[in-house]
């Protein structure tokens, strides 16, 4: 097949080019998995490659373009690293069989004249500060699901609030792309990959990790409530004035504000996303991590082990950051254990819910919506 060799690496830098090697190879049966990024690729980045992989018999795309309709004003369009001949190498070495590169001219022959509008959400959080923002973000998506022929796109947790437009997207103007989420890729401090991390001075780095032992030291209170774990974290953030808070918010799993019950702790677990955006030096920074709120504390009788050795060392090394004991004794391994196979569960079993009702309305069957 001109265009593509199995097991090879193969850069297209036009929309025809691209098009007509997906289209060939959704007819034999095929999944095409995209993988959206802007370049400057790190280790998360090719986390999202190597989970695109693991769908059966995928073919993964990975797009490379930094898309000038999602910077606003005074953004660092033009500074945005601009690695393309590294970032194929790093393609190539994790099995990428596809790379679509293309350039602001053949991305928007005729200028920016069609958008989505993605609706009120996009204007809270990082569209406060980032007006446009998402509208770009998820025009260049749509276009990328149509000229790749896409089955499927992974996209990082890191940006959650885009990952969340992005399933609206879908579910609202019934596209056939099923989104997969990967969680949030970091450091070994705890720090969340980004391609802006590359910024950061020796001082800034080590200032920037006051994010996530902030997103940390929230969610190891949630048990306590919605009030504990947003003024434990802002404590955390507070310790640190050369850190520039934009936001710190705690919003349900889904980006609507909590429901009152939820506030007040009613007894009841609710499934809850802490996100974070500051300013360290000139660099913006965002961070998030998902929690449940009224969740009960467990025995420290499952010890250590279950937490695993890497998410430990992470733990371990943002708490130490917030001016904690950065060595987590066996109840508190536990607990953040516990935590996070119940985020995972509560994911799981609502992911698989939207996806059996998103199925069912396919297949020409109407679902009934929940009654209030």
């Amino acid at each position: 097949m001109t265009g593509y060799t199995a097991g090879e690496t193969t850069v297209h830098r036009t929309i025809a080019g691209i098009t007509q090697v997906t289209r060939a190879l959704r007819k034999t049966g095929r999944p095409v998995v995209l993988v959206p990024t802007m370049g400057a690729l790190h280790q998360g980045h090719l986390e999202l490659v190597q989970a695109a992989k693991t769908l059966p018999r995928a073919v993964v795309v990975v797009s490379i373009f930094v898309n000038p309709l999602q910077f606003g004003e005074g953004e660092d369009f033009d500074a945005y690293p601009r690695t393309l001949d590294e970032d194929v190498e790093k393609l190539r070495a994790v099995g990428a069989e596809l790379v679509f590169a293309p350039n602001a001219k053949e991305m928007y022959t005729n200028g920016f004249r069609t958008t989505v509008q993605p609706g009120p959400l996009a204007s809270e959080l990082e569209g406060a500060t980032r007006p446009g923002h998402f509208a770009g973000a998820l025009t260049v998506v749509n276009k990328l699901f149509n000229i790749t022929n896409c089955t499927d796109a992974v996209f990082g947790e890191k940006d959650y609030q885009q990952l969340c437009l992005m399933q609206q997207m879908v579910t609202d103007l019934n596209m056939p792309v099923q989104l997969h989420g990967v969680p949030v890729i970091r450091e070994a401090d705890g720090l969340a990959m980004s391609s802006r991390n590359r910024y950061l001075s020796e001082e800034q780095r080590n200032l920037a990790v006051t994010l996530s032992a902030a997103l940390t030291a929230g969610a190891f209170v949630a048990d306590r409530g919605a009030d504990a774990v947003l003024e434990t974290a802002r404590g955390v953030l507070a310790s640190q004035p050369e850190v520039e808070l934009d936001y710190l918010e705690l919003r349900d799993a889904a980006l609507a504000p909590l429901s009152d019950e939820a506030l007040r702790g009613d007894g009841q677990e609710t499934e809850a996303r802490l996100l974070v955006a500051a300013k360290v030096g000139t660099t913006r920074l965002i961070d998030n991590v998902g929690l449940i709120l009224g969740a009960p504390r467990p025995d420290s009788a499952n010890g250590f082990g279950q937490l695993g050795q890497k998410d430990a060392e992470i733990a371990s090394a943002a708490l130490s950051a917030a001016g904690l004991d950065g060595e987590l004794t066996e109840q508190e391994a536990a607990e953040l254990a516990e935590l996070q196979e119940k985020v995972r569960a509560a994911r799981d079993a609502r992911l698989k819910d939207e996806s059996s009702k998103e199925n069912l309305k396919n297949a020409g069957f109407g679902v009934e919506q929940d009654s209030e």
